[in-house]
């Protein structure tokens, strides 16, 4: 068998992939190491984020305008894309454990240090820092998880890892909201600080666990045996051999390799789509229900992350084929953008019920669509060529958070208007939607592998 005749190349994966010691490895694999990498990146949206949170307190304790909030909310995103690739490329050289450590003590000590922002010069810098502290985290972990799981049930650890966004939003919104409203009846401490102090923390705890708890690759994996071990590498020997052959080498074949700009297009509408929604959800609560952010809102506001849970985890499962991926992808941008739409004309027509509804379904969309997104890249690039592909789609595709805060108030300011600067953010999910669908037209030898796969699978059971 050669990597370069198919029909052998799939037979013997087939094979490799229905083995009961595969199956165990990838079940005894998935038990060890996800729960610490959502953690981590529980703790990571959650410090990114909670800044919607602070910007009411920001505003009155520390005079940080509108505009200033927006900048700084955004600035995040240009140090975390600076520093992308080479964190990416740091990872590979240090290991996973040691270097994704670092990144969360690093960045947890920052977001501790927003509790003495004095100024808007102060809040900005603390943003940017915030940035170059987390890079390369996510990027890592999709690295990391590439070289862990096959392709075919790589899109359902995808989905576990993003089950952190729901499930940080879903405790986070009343966590920051419960400690805004401690803070505010302690003396000398405003309700903003003590959030910041205490979620900062939080990140430098989850750090040192993940030090302890991560393991490099499955060869130095204590908890696979021999043949789990061996399983293992067989079949991801098989996928890196497909990827080699058919995607770029080294890091400067994949910074000018087509498809990584196309991905790094799509992933851009993406995150315009979930920092748009996300800096903004509990003002934009606040503002349907009539009431100040606090716990209430708070409570709300996890409402669309609930919900949102389900949906990522669904997704994840079914989404075990090419085919699906790229229709399931289409079908949520899509969804994304109309609800995105709908949510700003329920504010505007004051119906509160519908626009938590419109809420509910853009976020369940948009993080459904995230797992299929990272599935297409990773069936192409391996070695540098990942760390420098994937650090570049998801650092230029992050400017996306950076473009969002300040598109949306922009539009606002000039129409007069929050729900036109929502209406805005609501249009490039569609350009996105257009772009997955038009993934038919590439050729991905390890994806015609899967699907080749997947229909040998329904011709035996028929």
């Amino acid at each position: 068998m050669t990597p370069t005749s198919p029909q052998p190349s799939s037979s013997s994966a087939h094979e490799r992939l229905a083995s009961p010691e595969l199956r165990s490895a990838v079940s005894r694999a998935s038990r060890r190491l996800m729960p610490m990498l959502v953690v981590l990146y529980v703790v990571a949206f959650l410090d990114r984020t909670n800044v919607g949170f602070a910007e009411e307190g920001l505003e009155v304790d520390r005079g940080i305008s509108a505009a200033a909030y927006a900048f700084g909310a955004g600035v995040f995103f240009v140090g975390y894309a600076l520093f992308e690739i080479p964190s990416n490329l740091a990872l590979q050289r240090f290991g996973a454990k040691a270097w994704l450590a670092r990144i969360a003590i690093t960045w947890g000590l920052v977001s501790a240090a927003f509790a003495f922002v004095q100024g808007e010069t102060s809040f900005i810098v603390l943003r940017f820092l915030l940035g170059v502290t987390e890079a390369g985290l996510f990027p890592g972990v999709i690295m990391f998880l590439a070289e862990w799981f096959p392709n075919r049930v790589r899109v359902q650890m995808f989905a576990v890892f993003y089950l952190a966004q729901p499930f940080s939003q879903m405790i986070g919104a009343p966590l920051s909201g419960a400690l805004i409203s401690i803070g505010d009846r302690i003396d000398g401490v405003a309700g903003w600080q003590l959030m910041f102090a205490v979620e900062g923390g939080l990140a430098v705890v989850a750090g040192v666990a993940a030090f302890f708890l991560l393991t490099n690759s499955p060869q130095e994996a204590k908890f696979l045996d021999e043949g789990q071990k061996r399983a293992l590498r067989e079949v991801m020997a098989d996928e890196n051999a497909v990827k080699d052959e058919d995607g770029p080498r080294g890091v400067a074949a994949a910074m000018r390799h087509g498809k990584v700009w196309y991905f790094t297009v799509i992933y851009f509408c993406l995150q315009i789509a979930v920092y748009g929604v996300t800096f903004y959800l509990p003002q934009q609560v606040s503002r349907l229900v009539g009431r100040d952010v606090g716990w209430e809102v708070g409570l709300l506001a996890a409402i669309p992350w609930f919900f949102g849970l389900f949906a990522c985890y669904f997704v994840g499962r079914v989404a075990n084929t090419v085919h699906r991926r790229r229709l399931l992808g289409t079908l949520f941008f899509t969804t994304t953008g109309l609800c995105i739409f709908g949510s700003a004309w329920a504010g505007s027509t004051g119906r509160p019920v519908l626009g938590i509804v419109f809420i509910t379904l853009a976020v369940c969309s948009f993080l459904s669509t995230g797992p299929i997104c990272w599935s297409f890249p990773t069936a192409f690039l391996a070695g540098t060529a990942a760390a420098a592909g994937i650090g570049l789609i998801n650092s230029l595709g992050n400017l996306g958070g950076f473009v969002a805060p300040i598109l949306r108030a922009n539009i606002a300011e000039a129409f007069g208007s929050d729900d036109a600067g929502l209406y805005a953010l609501g249009v490039l999910p569609f350009l996105a939607a257009a772009m997955m669908w038009g993934t038919k037209r590439f050729t991905i030898r390890a994806n015609t592998l899967l699907d080749v796969r997947a229909a040998d699978e329904r011709s035996t059971t028929r």
